[in-house]
């Protein structure tokens, strides 16, 4: 990036440091091929600044410059125009916040599996499967929302409120959250595999052996126990 940018970002108070974040998980998306040049976004916050990937541009191609720069007043102050689901990563850190939750990333794609069982309605979740239900308990559907509307997130508040870290999008792909943008990534792309190792399972091989009741139910222990650490 030139030393005018650089310059210019400064006087703006924009992190050089969240543009790179962006640009590194926007990236990273790409190349795992968990989203494309029209379907989902990514987001970072700091210091009430929300810095996100901009509308109709492909993620693996994105430069600083690009990347949009939002005020809390909803006035961009750099980059492209951004993508027009910055209503639902706004909501979706405030309704965090309210809920005591420490979220700086948000995480929309549209990756294939995971975008497929919200397609069908169906909640990604085992009993066969330790990482699964001590990490995420479940990954639940919320119901369906106009994209670009404040009406998606009015669905997906409750399981955001309850402390979910990655909710599907009726119809519409899945959001996840993290501390950083990086982590919000590392629950997508965790998610995505997990629930092709479900989809194989439970509705290609036609069945799950799962564990234990008690075991089971030890490990949504360990999920409530992971939360609470989360939100401390």
């Amino acid at each position: 990036m030139a030393k005018d940018y650089r310059e210019r970002m400064k006087e703006l108070g924009i992190s050089e440091e969240a543009v790179s974040q962006v640009l590194s998980v926007a990236k990273r998306m790409d190349d795992k091929g968990l989203v494309n040049s029209f379907a989902g976004n990514i987001s970072a916050k700091v210091d009430g600044k929300i810095y996100i990937t901009p509308t109709g541009q492909n993620k693996g191609l994105l430069t600083p410059e690009k990347i949009s720069v939002i005020e809390p007043d909803g006035k961009r102050i750099w980059g492209m125009k951004e993508t027009s689901e910055v209503i639902m990563h706004s909501m979706a850190y405030d309704i965090c916040e309210r809920n005591g939750w420490d979220v700086g990333g948000v995480v929309h794609s549209h990756s294939k599996v995971l975008t497929a069982f919200s397609m069908a309605g169906i909640d990604v979740e085992t009993g066969a499967l330790p990482e699964m239900m001590g990490n995420f308990h479940k990954i639940p559907c919320a119901p369906y929302g106009a994209p670009g509307t404040k009406f998606i997130m009015t669905m997906a508040e409750p399981y955001f409120a309850d402390g979910y870290r990655i909710v599907l999008l009726g119809n519409h792909g899945s959001l996840a959250v993290g501390k950083t943008v990086e982590e919000a990534m590392n629950v997508v792309e965790a998610c995505e595999a997990i629930a092709e190792q479900i989809l194989i399972t439970k509705y290609i091989i036609g069945g799950e052996s799962p564990l234990d009741p008690d075991e089971i139910a030890r490990f949504f222990e360990i999920y409530k126990e992971n939360r609470a650490k989360r939100r401390a």
